[in-house]
C-alpha cells in the first residue's frame, strides 16, 4: 500500500485526508471509496489518460483508491495528481514520506492549479500539519508568501513521479518565506504591525469624547456604538478605526489571507486587519453565511479578527440584529442546514452608528427634530435590550462647533494601542480584554479597595446584571492598561462606567 496526503473543506477549515491506493489481483478494475463527490469521482478518467498520455502502463490489476477518513466528505479537482501518482510508482520499493500532494490534471497529463488550493494551503499551514507539499508550479508565486511550508513545483506528472523516485535528493522549489513587516515578541510570540494610516483620526475635529471611546475600543477590542446626528462622524471614526487596532501574530495573518480568498480578494499577507461593512438591506443569509446544498461563509464571518460595522444600526432587520448576539457573545457562528452543519470562527469587534431618531435631529441643538415621541420610541426598540447588552461602549456623539481643533493623531492612538498590546501578553493573557472568560476576570481585573467600593454602589444603583458587571470589569481592565496601571482604580472605573448604556 503506497499513501499520500491531501486536503479537503470542512467549513473554512482545511481538513487532512489520507490517499492510499492498493493494486491487488483480480479483473482489472479502478475503484474510489471514501465518500467522494461527483467532481472526484471524474478525476479516475483524467487520471487514467494523463498517465496512458505519458507512456506509462496502466496496471492490469485492480486498483483501489482510497480517502480516508470515510466519514468526511470529499470535493474538489486538487485530488487528481496524488491518485495519479500512487499509481505511477506503485512498484516503487521505498517508503514515500509524509508528502502533501495537490493538483488538477490536464489529460495531456500537466498539472494545473485550482482555486480551493490556496485557501486550504494557508489552513494546512495555519494549523501546523503541513511542512512540504507538491504543487503546480504556476501556483508558487502565490504560495511563496505562505511561511514555514517547503513547496515543491511541478509542471507535468513525470515531473512529480521523478521526484517521488528521487525524494531523498529533492530541493524545494521555494523555502517557507518570513513575514517581511516590523514586529515586536510579547509572550513568546512575533506581532507584526504596519505604520500606514491612509485614513487619520488627525481629521477628526472636536468629538473628544469619540475619540477616547474608540481608543479604548480598539485598545481592548471592545464593541462600540456611536449615536449622533447626520454628519457628526460616526462613520469617519468607524472607518479610522481599523488602522489603530493591535498587531497581528502570524496565525491571524494566514486567517486573514484565508478569508481575503473566501471572499475573493487576493491575499496581502500584511498584518492590517479587516473590516466588514455590512448594508442594512442585506439578507440574513449574506450576513451570517448560508446556501442550500453548502453552507458558505457570510460577512459574520469574513470579520473574524477583525471589524464588523454596521451603520444605520436600527435599519437592520430585527432577525439580523438578534441573530447577532450569539457571535458577539461566542465569537462563533453555527450554520445548519438540511446537507451540512459547519461553524465558523466568529471573534469580531462591532462597531454600530445609528441616529438618535428617524430624521436624526434630535440631539442636533440647531435643527428641530420633526419625530413624535412614538417614532423616536419605535426606532429606538428596534434594538433590543440582550442585544445592547452586548455592547461595551456606548457614545454619544458631541453638536459640531466652528471652534473644533484636531487633538489626537492616529500614529499617537495606535503607538498606546500597542503598548496597552504588549502589557496584556507579559500579563499571560491569550486574549483581549473585551473576551475574557469569567476566569481570567477574576485574574487579571484586580480593583483596589476604592474601586471595589465604587462598583458595588453601581450595581446597587443602576441594578447591573451579571454581564454588565463583567463589562464594566473588562472596560476599566483597559482604561488602566493605557495608564499602565497593574490594579483598576476607582477613576478606571468610573470612566468605564460613563460608558454605559443609559
Amino acid at each position: 500500500m503506497k499513501r499520500v496526503f491531501c486536503a479537503t473543506y470542512e467549513g473554512i477549515d482545511a481538513k487532512v485526508v489520507e490517499v492510499e491506493s492498493t493494486l491487488t489481483k483480480g479483473l482489472p478494475s479502478f475503484g474510489l471509496v471514501g465518500k467522494v463527490s461527483m467532481e472526484i469521482n471524474e478525476a479516475k478518467e483524467r487520471a487514467k489518460s494523463a498517465l496512458l498520455s505519458n507512456d506509462f502502463k496502466f496496471p492490469p490489476k485492480r486498483i483501489t483508491i482510497n480517502l480516508a477518513p470515510s466519514d468526511l466528505k470529499k470535493e474538489g479537482s486538487q485530488f487528481d495528481l496524488s491518485m495519479a501518482l500512487l499509481i505511477a510508482i506503485y512498484d516503487l520499493e521505498e517508503e514515500l514520506d509524509d508528502w502533501f500532494v495537490f493538483g488538477e490534471l490536464g489529460l495531456d497529463g500537466a498539472v494545473k492549479e485550482n482555486t480551493q488550493l490556496y485557501p486550504l494551503l494557508l489552513s494546512l499551514a495555519n494549523q501546523n500539519i503541513i511542512q512540504k507539499a507538491i504543487v503546480p508550479f504556476a501556483a508558487l508565486k502565490k504560495l511563496s508568501k505562505i511561511p514555514n511550508v517547503s513547496f515543491y513545483g511541478v509542471n507535468t506528472l513525470n515531473e512529480a513521479v521523478s521526484l517521488l523516485r528521487n525524494q531523498t535528493s529533492a530541493t524545494p522549489s521555494i523555502d517557507c518565506s518570513e513575514i517581511e513587516y516590523p514586529f515586536y515578541e510579547a509572550g513568546e510570540k512575533k506581532y507584526f504591525y504596519v505604520k500606514e494610516y491612509d485614513e487619520d483620526f488627525i481629521d477628526v475635529k472636536g468629538q473628544e469624547i469619540a475619540k477616547r471611546a474608540a481608543l479604548i475600543s480598539a485598545a481592548g477590542f471592545h464593541n462600540i456604538i456611536f449615536e449622533g446626528s447626520p454628519g457628526c462622524g460616526k462613520s469617519m471614526i468607524a472607518t479610522r478605526l481599523r488602522y489603530i487596532l493591535p498587531s497581528m501574530s502570524t496565525s491571524e495573518i494566514l486567517d486573514l489571507a484565508k478569508l481575503q480568498v473566501l471572499d475573493g480578494k487576493e491575499p496581502l499577507f500584511k498584518p492590517h486587519r479587516n473590516m466588514q461593512s455590512v448594508h442594512h438591506t442585506s439578507t440574513s443569509a449574506s450576513v451570517f453565511g448560508g446556501g442550500s446544498h453548502k453552507a458558505k461563509i457570510g460577512e459574520v464571518g469574513l470579520a473574524h479578527n477583525g471589524i464588523l460595522f454596521f451603520d444605520e444600526l436600527p435599519h437592520f432587520s430585527k432577525s439580523v440584529l438578534e441573530a447577532l448576539r450569539e457571535p458577539m457573545q461566542d465569537g462563533k457562528i453555527r450554520i445548519s442546514r438540511v446537507n451540512s452543519k459547519v461553524e465558523y470562527p466568529a471573534d469580531f469587534l462591532f462597531i454600530g452608528a445609528m441616529n438618535p431618531c428617524p430624521c436624526g435631529n434630535l440631539l442636533n441643538v440647531n435643527k428641530e427634530c420633526r419625530c413624535n415621541e412614538l417614532e423616536i420610541q419605535r426606532y429606538k426598540n428596534r434594538l433590543s435590550d440582550p442585544f445592547l447588552d452586548r455592547i461595551d461602549l456606548n457614545v454619544v456623539m458631541q453638536n459640531i462647533s466652528i471652534s473644533d481643533q484636531p487633538s489626537l493623531s492616529s500614529k499617537e492612538m495606535h503607538k498606546k494601542v500597542i503598548q496597552t498590546h504588549i502589557i496584556n501578553k507579559e500579563r499571560g493573557q491569550k486574549s483581549f480584554n473585551a473576551k475574557l472568560n469569567d476566569k481570567e476576570i477574576e485574574l487579571f481585573c484586580i480593583l483596589d479597595e476604592e474601586a471595589k467600593n465604587t462598583l458595588d454602589m453601581a450595581v446597587s444603583r443602576f441594578s447591573l446584571s451579571f454581564r454588565s458587571i463583567k463589562k464594566v470589569q473588562k472596560v476599566a481592565r483597559t482604561i488602566a492598561d493605557l495608564d499602565e496601571s497593574k490594579v483598576i482604580l476607582k477613576e478606571h472605573l468610573v470612566e468605564a462606567l460613563s460608558y454605559r448604556r443609559r
